[in-house]
């Protein structure tokens, strides 16, 4: 630094810490995601990046002595501003500020030392860019030739990926969100929250998501005050699920503020969510956790409330233009020319004055991206039997409580109003937890409930895992994934039926992630079935992004046409026709037809390399899944595998997969698929079943 003119040799009375007496510069800071809308309808980006940018600024002759320091070498002082003062960010910021000020929010975005410059052409980018250099050059500022990408199409800006099409994550910080390793301190998961929080726009019900971790660090105990401490089970599940929503995360649309905006939003039992869409796009997601105060709400005032802070977190958006709020609460359809009858009610719509809009009544099975938003894990407090519709009355499952002194305490202080534990509520004297129906640990019906979502076809013989997944999903009681694991690792035809799997050794190059659904595919044949029914084979088609799979019977030896009319009949009318298609290097999929088929659709074929079919590791992890699934089921009647073929994708569309944290079906539905209840009149008592079934008869009458 010496020998650059950085620094120089001082005499300066000064040696003290400088920021502790300098008065902080109010300069305002850009809104990254401020500067990002203004991104729409661009084409082409370049990104600049000043060389040592704080040290192309002088500090003031009058001022060079304040910066004195001391080092083992000698007294030094700055002829450049250093980075660390207090001020340096707000005066490099508004020295950037001042040199593009006619540019800014027009073809130039300023961040620090970090420019980018936009277009919607490539003859504007190059005017657009010929003025930048000019405006650098008269301020004699030198950009960074290494670090500058000139001419993109796409370009990463601020942690984003920027482009024509949209905005998206930056490959490399989800690398490092999946690479970070279990938090042992309250550091390390202030780490954590605090990069995965920076792209919670992207990121459905990220504040339920994350709940159990910033839960953390609200009231710390003694032992989280320690370098280590016990790390809860729902903190990891929510580690884990952050790390999978990342990995799935959309490209969001970037606003255009020409068009009309909508806004879809829900409450659940537990959690507010809304999207801000642009035709039917997603632009981005907002969700809010309910505090203890709220839960007690009714519907229409968290259906009241989700409106009013979506509409509040959007406002810049919003404010000034007409838009339109879809909701599935019909009382809101007439919401400002309604009196309200609580104070509290009044408020809330004191919020929305200033704002144009109209409601639209929307019914929740239309409204799913905001319905999954805010109900996530708990779509309803309804038992959902995911096994078969056989289950005993409620009081019958919970009556074990009076040999439960925690439980029957908990239950005690609810119904008296004064809850003792948190997450725990009682509805129609039925205690649930976090949404989910308690059942105590000694209870009857644990080993039956364990068989149900175990040993069933819906269940499939699952792992503890996504067994434990199904139950949890509608039930609790204390220490169930202990259970759960035991009861797997006890069952016979799990023991005689799978087989252990290692992975294989060596690097394998995983395909690209997809941007939607059914738009990329993997497919593969498994054969050596038995023949029945004239069908020895199964043809196995999987959406690279949802992991939603279809498996459809063929007999061997087929054709191409025979497999390009099952493809068409099976896939393209439900689906449409893909984008690309990874497959090995079967000599079907190489036949002259296919080629031609997906010439003349446009199908770009992705095939993966010779003798290395692991590269399409979907499909090749899924075969071993689907035919684990029909040993189980089939192993003692080998030539009904067919008949077991329709539960088998039943079962793989709706289990939980740990890269998208939900099950397929969820992923393409925007909803748990709809499930069987049995029941007796008089015998159930949730009123949430009994409204269920009601709508259910009146729309069969």
């Amino acid at each position: 630094m010496l020998a650059s003119g950085v620094i120089q040799p001082s005499t300066s009375p000064y040696s003290s810490p400088l920021n502790k007496r300098t008065v902080p510069d109010k300069y305002p800071i850009p809104v990254i995601q401020e500067l990002l809308d203004e991104l729409h309808g661009s084409r082409w980006f370049t990104k600049l990046d000043l060389k040592a940018g704080y040290h192309q600024i002088r500090v003031a002759a009058t001022d060079v002595h304040k910066t004195a320091f001391r080092t083992h070498s000698g007294h030094y002082e700055f002829l450049v501003m250093p980075f660390g003062l207090t001020n340096a960010p707000a005066t490099f910021q508004s020295l950037m500020n001042d040199i593009f000020r006619s540019f800014l929010r027009k073809f130039v975005l300023v961040f620090f030392d970090d420019i980018l410059v936009y277009s919607d052409s490539w003859t504007s980018h190059t005017d657009h860019l010929r003025r930048v250099f000019h405006s650098l050059e008269e301020h004699s500022l030198v950009v960074n030739s290494k670090k500058c990408l000139l001419g993109r199409k796409s370009v990463e800006y601020l942690g984003h990926i920027v482009s024509f099409d949209g905005v998206r994550m930056d490959p490399s910080k989800v690398s490092a969100v999946l690479r970070w390793p279990t938090p042992t301190s309250l550091k390390g998961v202030r780490g954590f929250l605090g990069l995965t929080g920076y792209y919670r726009r992207f990121i459905r019900d990220y504040g339920k998501i994350a709940a159990p971790l910033t839960a953390l660090l609200k009231k710390p105990t003694e032992d989280s005050r320690k370098k280590y401490w016990a790390w809860p089970i729902d903190a990891e599940q929510a580690f884990s699920d952050l790390k999978a929503a990342l990995t799935s995360a959309p490209l969001l649309r970037m606003p255009d503020f020409t068009k009309e905006f909508v806004i879809e939003c829900d409450a659940s039992g537990r959690g507010l969510g809304a999207v801000l869409m642009q035709e039917r796009q997603p632009v981005a997601y907002f969700s809010k956790t309910l505090s203890s105060r709220w839960l007690a709400k009714s519907a229409y005032e968290k259906e009241l409330m989700a409106l009013v802070l979506a509409i509040h977190h959007w406002r810049p958006y919003l404010l000034g233009r007409r838009f339109v709020v879809h909701t599935d609460q019909r009382s809101l359809r007439h919401l400002l020319a309604q009196p309200f009858s609580t104070p509290a009610q009044q408020n809330w719509a004191a919020k929305l004055l200033g704002y144009e809009f109209s409601i639209v009544y929307k019914d929740g099975k239309l409204n799913r991206a905001a319905d999954a938003l805010s109900r996530r894990d708990e779509d309803s407090l309804e038992l959902s039997a995911l096994s078969r519709p056989t289950w005993p009355d409620w009081s019958e499952i919970q009556e074990p409580f009076s040999t439960d002194p925690r439980l029957s305490k908990i239950k005690a202080a609810l119904q008296a109003g004064n809850p003792a534990a948190p997450h725990y509520e009682l509805i129609h004297d039925v205690l649930f937890y976090k949404g989910r129906m308690v059942v105590p640990a000694h209870s009857p019906w644990i080993q039956r409930l364990m068989a149900e979502y175990h040993i069933t076809p819906t269940g499939g013989h699952a792992g503890a895992y996504r067994t434990y997944r199904r139950i949890a999903s509608n039930v609790y009681w204390p220490g169930m994934m202990k259970h759960i694991t035991n009861f797997v690792a006890a069952c016979a035809t799990c023991q005689k039926n799978k087989s252990d799997t290692q992975a294989p050794a060596g690097l394998l190059v995983p395909l690209p992630i997809p941007e939607r659904i059914w738009e990329d595919i993997s497919m593969d044949f498994l054969s050596g079935l038995p023949k029945v029914g004239g069908l020895d084979c199964v043809f196995v088609v999987v959406d690279r992004l949802s992991k939603y799979a279809h498996f459809i019977g063929l007999r061997h030896p087929f054709s191409a046409k025979q497999v390009a009319d099952v493809f068409t009949k099976e896939i393209v009318r439900l689906h449409g026709i893909p984008r690309s298609i990874v497959s090995d290097r079967d000599p079907i999929i190489l036949s002259s037809f296919w080629q031609e088929l997906f010439r003349a659709t446009g199908t770009k074929l992705k095939m993966s390399s010779a003798y290395h079919p692991e590269s399409d590791g979907q499909t090749e992890v899924l075969n071993r899944c689907l035919q684990t699934y029909l040993r189980c089921f089939s192993s003692e009647k080998p030539k009904q595998w067919h008949k077991w073929l329709a539960w088998a994708e039943y079962c793989y569309n709706t289990s939980n997969h740990s890269a998208s944290g939900t099950t397929p079906f969820e992923v393409v539905y925007g909803r748990p698929p709809p499930t069987l209840h049995s029941y007796l009149s008089g015998e159930i008592r949730a009123q949430a079943i009994v409204e269920s079934l009601r709508s259910r008869d009146e729309a069969l009458a």
